[in-house]
C-alpha cells in the first residue's frame, strides 16, 4: 500500500476514526487497533512476508527478555549473538545472497576456474532493512543495560511494526517510541493540524517534485550514452532533487500521519541541501540511519577517541557499511566511500562539527561565503548521487565521462521550464522554513487568507501532478 495511493486514502481515515471514536477510552484497544492496522498495511504488499516480520518481532522480544533476566555475562552475550546473527542472517539472505554469489563466481572465474553456482530469484521483503534495525537497536540497548526488556508483547510488536514507519523509516529507538506507546494518548487539535500540514508538504515533495524529476531522470540515465554533457549534468542534479523529494517526502508523510495518532516520530531530514560542508549534510540527511550507525557501529569501533587514523578508519567503515545497507551493488559501496573521502578534510582538520547551527540563521539571505559553501557541498553530493542512481560501476563511470566533454557547454536536450519553476518554488519555501521542523510548520505568511491560498495551491498542484503514481525509491532498501 503506497502512501500516494487510493487505498491509503481510505485506509487512513478509517483507522483514524476507529482510533479516536471507538477505542479512545482504552489504551490497550488503541494499541491493538494500530497493530492490526499495521499488519494489514504490510500484508497489502505481500502477505507471505508478514510471517517473517512476526518471526523477527517474536525473536527480538524473546531474546530481549532472556538478555535482561540473565546475570551470567557469557550467556547474555550468547543470547545477543544469537539474536543479531539470525536477524543479520535473514537480512543477508534476502538482500545480499545474489550479490555475494555473483561476485564469488566472478572471482573464481578470474583464476581460470569454472564455477557452476546459480543465483536465486529472491523477492526482497519490503522494509526488512528498517524493521531489522529497529529490533537490533532494542536488544543491543538491553544488553548494554540502557533499557529494560518490554514484557507486553502487543506494545513491543507495535514498536516494530507501526505502519507509518514500517517500510521506510524513520528508524526508531525503543527509548523514544516505546514510552509513547505505553502512555495514554489524548486528541490534540494542534498536533493533528501540524500532522496534516506535514502530510500535505510530504505529498508535494513526492508527487510534484520527485515524480516530475523522475520523468526526466529515468530518460536521461536510461539513455545516457545518447545524451550531451549538459543534459547528463542536469540529469544528476534532477536526481538529487528526486531522491530528496521522494525520501524526505515519505518521512514527512510518515511523521505527519503518526501525529494524527498522538505519537511523535524522530526527525529524519533537516534541510540537507542547505549544508555548508559534507559533515553538516550527513547530520541533516537520513538522520535516523546516520545516528544508528554512529551509536551502534562508529562509537563501539572507538569513534573519534583513538587519534586521526582511528577517526579515518571508522569513518570509512560506517560510510561503506551505510552504502552497502542501501543495496547489493558496488555502486552503493562506492557512493559510501566517496562520501567518506569528502568528509576527510573536515575530519582530519577537526572542523567536522563546525557547522551546528542553521545557515544564515535569522537572516533572509546567506553571505557570499555561505553561497559558495552551499554550492560546493551540493555539487559534491550530486557527483556522489550519480553512483547511487547508476545501474553499475561501468554505467556510472561512462556517465561521468560523458559530462566532462565539450558538449557540457551545449544546450540540454530536454525542455525543463516547468520542473525548473517547481523546484525553484520548492527551494524558496524550504529556505524560508529552514529553521522549523518542516518547511510549512509555522508559516511565514502572516495573513490568514494568504496562508489558506498557499495551502489550496499546494493541494491543487498535488492533484494536478498526482496522476502518474510512482513507488518510493527507498522501498527497494
Amino acid at each position: 500500500m503506497l502512501f500516494n495511493s487510493i487505498e491509503f486514502m481510505f485506509f487512513l481515515p478509517i483507522v483514524y476514526l476507529l482510533y479516536w471514536f471507538v477505542t479512545n477510552k482504552k489504551l490497550s484497544l488503541q494499541n491493538i487497533l494500530l497493530l492490526v492496522s499495521s499488519y494489514i498495511f504490510y500484508a497489502c504488499w505481500d502477505w507471505r512476508f508478514l510471517f517473517l516480520l512476526m518471526f523477527s518481532t517474536f525473536l527480538d522480544y524473546f531474546c530481549g527478555i532472556r538478555i535482561d533476566k540473565e546475570q551470567n555475562q557469557f550467556k547474555r552475550k550468547l543470547w545477543l549473538f544469537l539474536c543479531v546473527g539470525i536477524n543479520v542472517g535473514f537480512l543477508g539472505f534476502f538482500k545480499y545472497y545474489n550479490f555475494f554469489i555473483d561476485n564469488f563466481v566472478l572471482l573464481i572465474e578470474s583464476f581460470g576456474f569454472q564455477a557452476h553456482i546459480s543465483s536465486l530469484q529472491i523477492i526482497l521483503p519490503v522494509g526488512i532493512s528498517f524493521y531489522t534495525f529497529h529490533g537490533l537497536s532494542y536488544v543491543i540497548d538491553i544488553y548494554k543495560r540502557k533499557i529494560s526488556s518490554e514484557k507486553n508483547f502487543v506494545e513491543y510488536s507495535l514498536f516494530v511494526s507501526y505502519f507509518p514507519l514500517l517500510v521506510a523509516g524513520p528508524i526508531e529507538r525503543a527509548t523514544h517510541l516505546l514510552p509513547q506507546i505505553k502512555k495514554p494518548r489524548f486528541f490534540n487539535r494542534e498536533q493533528s493540524v501540524s500532522g496534516l500540514k506535514q502530510i500535505l508538504w510530504g505529498f508535494f515533495k513526492k508527487v510534484v517534485i520527485a515524480d516530475n524529476c523522475a520523468f526526466f531522470v529515468n530518460q536521461i540515465f536510461d539513455n545516457s550514452a545518447e545524451q550531451n554533457g549538459s543534459t547528463l549534468f542536469l540529469g544528476a542534479v534532477l536526481f538529487a532533487f528526486q531522491i530528496y523529494g521522494d525520501f524526505s517526502g515519505y518521512s514527512d508523510i510518515a511523521i505527519g500521519t503518526s501525529k494524527l495518532f498522538g505519537i511523535d516520530l524522530l526527525k529524519n531530514f533537516n534541510f540537507p541541501y542547505f549544508s555548508r560542508d559534507i559533515s553538516e549534510f550527513w547530520r541533516r540527511w537520513h538522520i535516523s540511519l546516520s545516528s544508528w550507525f554512529r551509536d551502534y557501529l562508529y562509537i563501539p569501533l572507538g569513534g573519534s577517541r583513538g587519534g586521526t587514523w582511528m577517526k579515518v578508519r571508522n569513518t570509512f567503515i560506517i560510510f561503506i557499511v551505510s552504502g552497502f545497507w542501501h543495496g547489493a551493488n558496488w555502486t552503493f559501496i562506492v557512493w559510501g566511500a566517496l562520501n567518506a573521502i569528502f568528509m576527510m578534510p573536515a575530519m582530519i582538520s577537526g572542523t567536522n562539527r563546525h557547522y551546528l547551527d542553521v545557515v544564515a540563521q535569522g537572516k533572509i539571505f546567506p553571505t557570499m561565503k555561505e553561497i559558495l559553501q552551499l554550492f560546493s557541498t551540493f555539487t559534491l553530493t550530486v557527483f556522489a548521487w550519480i553512483f547511487f542512481r547508476a545501474e553499475n560501476l561501468n554505467h556510472a563511470l561512462n556517465y561521468i565521462k560523458g559530462i566532462f566533454t565539450k558538449s557540457f557547454f551545449s544546450i540540454p536536450e530536454f525542455e525543463l521550464k516547468t520542473i525548473g519553476i517547481l523546484i525553484t518554488f520548492f527551494m524558496v519555501v524550504e529556505w524560508f522554513g529552514r529553521e522549523q521542523d518542516y518547511a510549512i510548520d509555522k508559516f511565514f505568511l502572516n495573513k490568514k487568507y494568504l496562508r489558506y491560498t498557499f495551502f489550496y495551491l499546494i493541494i491543487i498542484l498535488v492533484f494536478w501532478f498526482g496522476t502518474d503514481k510512482q513507488q518510493f525509491i527507498y522501498f527497494q532498501f
